[in-house]
């Protein structure tokens, strides 16, 4: 289950990414995509712009190595 984060800005995206189980990034991963055109939009104005399918991607990609290599994921979280 996803935890609710009181103060996210002082909480990297990354560090939050590791705390969803693999359904929940996902899910996250879809709401982004439906996000992308605020996002953009929001970049345009000078906004600060956090590239939350790169963030997201990269988790996915040290979950399957750590499966692959039998590495346990708490280790690595």
């Amino acid at each position: 289950m996803a935890y609710f984060l009181r103060h996210p800005d002082n909480y990297p995206l990354e560090e939050q990414v590791k705390s969803l189980e693999d359904e929940e990034l996902l899910d996250f991963w879809e709401e982004s995509q439906f996000l992308e055109v605020y996002i953009e939009d929001e970049h345009k104005k000078g906004s600060k712009f956090v590239n939350y399918e790169q963030v997201i991607i990269k988790e996915l990609q040290i979950r399957t190595c750590s499966r692959n290599f039998g590495i346990n994921e708490s280790a690595v979280k």
